[in-house]
């Protein structure tokens, strides 16, 4: 089936969201694997992309996204109970961007 195209699984009940079992339950019911090997091919999609971006690689899905990683400076903050300033530390942060095919695919427009 194409990416995209339209389907009648537990994916498309009308929820709004869906948790890591229910994405493995779709992906064994739309590709025929059992749900093991189903478990182990989510895992291993979720391993490759942090092992990815932990090396500071960028991972680019054609049509669907890039997974990536943002660095933010230290700055001072405001602790919200107290008010007084505090210093934030520089972190690492991951990003993911549509790609035109999801987009187009769930409408968003940007």
């Amino acid at each position: 089936m194409a990416f995209g195209a339209s389907r009648d699984s537990t994916f498309n009940r009308g929820s709004e969201e869906m948790n890591k079992q229910e994405l493995i339950g779709n992906v064994a019911e739309t590709t025929g694997l059992s749900r093991g090997d189903a478990t182990r091919a989510v895992e291993g999609v979720f391993d490759a992309i942090t092992t990815a971006l932990k090396k500071g690689d960028e991972v680019r899905l054609v049509g669907f996204g890039t997974f990536s990683c943002s660095k933010r400076k230290a700055s001072t903050g405001r602790n919200p109970r107290t008010g007084e300033p505090m210093q934030i530390k520089e972190s690492t942060q991951p990003k993911f961007k549509a790609g035109k095919v999801l987009k187009d695919s769930v409408g968003v427009r940007g």
